[in-house]
């Protein structure tokens, strides 16, 4: 894979010491990451933290004149002030816009009117923020909420304990930024039930995601515990990367985090948009009535409960999976290399980073993670890998490339 040409390259060829103006990507990210957490339930603050992305990228980008902007772009502000500045403005205008003025995220935050008073740059960040406010994807209803599914054996359905009706399903209606829809790469429908493939990984998880399972390691439950908060968490590896290998330039930086995050979110939604259209049931359910899905290969098992409790939207694809594909591609295109070290952090605090020397080594864990939580059949996993990637590509050949001579 060739890398970009204004994108310092390659790993393990040169490590950079990021300079401390060049932080501010990188501390404003980790703010966007918390304040979406903590305002917008789910998978769905990945919309959100896109936005912000966007809007750090052009801001930057309307002083330095580098690379294509998304969606702001201001001739006159080329050249003034400065980039520090319009990254904080930018994220700061977003976040307020979004969550309210006296959102409790950025309390112990100063103000960047404040931190970088007088300087032109800020203008040009409020200004990005404006204009990237209208693209907020907020949540809706559809006329066939409450979805609760069908009764034949592959559909969806409510699973125990809650039997909660479909969730996120506007998700599927919802425009992304990048893409031309959102099945635009949705993936083919599941294997056939009574396929020899179905019943491999209908016995795959069935031994390995329960929450009791004897036949889950140490090691792979260690994997399944990790793998569980996937936005923030390659939001963090992304900022750990920049750390230690650079890029130290904040267009660069603002770039991948603007390439990163809208290509998660395209993910999210592509992912969602396959999910309703298949419609396939989970396994819990498929578990629990294993023994009418018309496969004599398939042992069912009314008691079997997963190691995490599954999420009240349909199997394929995986969602976690998708944002993976999407997020490390673009890295591995960026980076010009699959071969990197870097460091995952927990989903929470409480659970240690995990370190990888290869891209491709974290997506491998995540298909077999969600496997080892009990919540989806590997050809979602694979599936939705491969979706991801392709999102990828998509964004990468279309969007926020070098200017001309830049």
């Amino acid at each position: 894979m060739k890398p970009y040409p204004t994108v310092l390259l390659l790993a393990g060829a040169f490590t950079w010491t990021t300079p401390a103006a060049a932080q501010v990507v990188n501390n404003w990210n980790l703010i966007t990451v918390t304040c979406a957490a903590a305002n917008r339930a789910g998978p769905t603050n990945q919309l959100d933290i896109a936005i912000v992305q966007g809007a750090v990228h052009d801001a930057v980008q309307a002083i330095q004149g580098r690379f294509e902007p998304y969606h702001y772009a201001d001739p006159s502000r080329l050249g003034v002030g400065s980039e520090e500045a319009a990254v904080a403005a930018a994220t700061w205008g977003v976040l307020r816009g979004l969550y309210g003025p006296s959102v409790a995220c950025l309390a112990s935050v100063t103000d960047p009117a404040v931190t970088f008073a007088g300087d032109p740059g800020l203008q040009t960040g409020n200004a990005a923020a404006q204009a990237f406010l209208p693209l907020h994807r907020p949540p809706f209803s559809l006329p066939t909420d409450p979805d609760t599914g069908g009764t034949s054996p592959g559909e969806w359905r409510p699973a125990p304990p809650l039997f909660l009706p479909a969730n996120l399903t506007y998700l599927s209606k919802t425009e992304p930024f990048m893409l031309h829809s959102g099945d635009q790469f949705r993936p083919g429908p599941p294997p056939p039930l009574t396929s020899q493939t179905y019943a491999r990984d209908y016995d795959e998880v069935k031994r390995l995601g329960s929450l009791n399972s004897t036949a889950r390691t140490t090691a792979q439950t260690a994997i399944a515990n990790f793998w569980q908060n996937f936005g923030p968490q390659w939001n963090g590896a992304l900022r750990n990367i920049v750390n230690a290998h650079g890029p130290d330039d904040i267009g660069d930086q603002a770039r991948v985090f603007a390439l990163g995050n809208f290509g998660m979110a395209d993910a999210m939604i592509s992912a969602f948009t396959a999910k309703y259209y298949h419609r396939f049931w989970r396994p819990i359910t498929a578990i629990h009535e294993g023994d009418v899905d018309g496969n004599v290969r398939t042992d069912g098992d009314p008691n079997w409960v997963p190691f995490l409790m599954t999420p009240p939207y349909p199997d394929n694809s995986s969602g976690a999976n998708n944002l993976t594909g999407a997020f490390t591609t673009i890295l591995q295109e960026v980076y010009g290399t699959d071969e990197l070290d870097f460091v995952v952090p927990g989903p929470t605090a409480a659970i240690s980073p995990r370190s990888y020397q290869r891209f491709s080594d974290a997506q491998a864990e995540v298909v077999v993670a969600r496997i080892y939580q009990g919540i989806h059949f590997r050809y979602a996993d694979e599936e939705g890998l491969i979706q991801g990637a392709r999102v990828a590509h998509w964004i990468l050949q279309k969007f926020l490339k070098p200017l001309h001579g830049k």
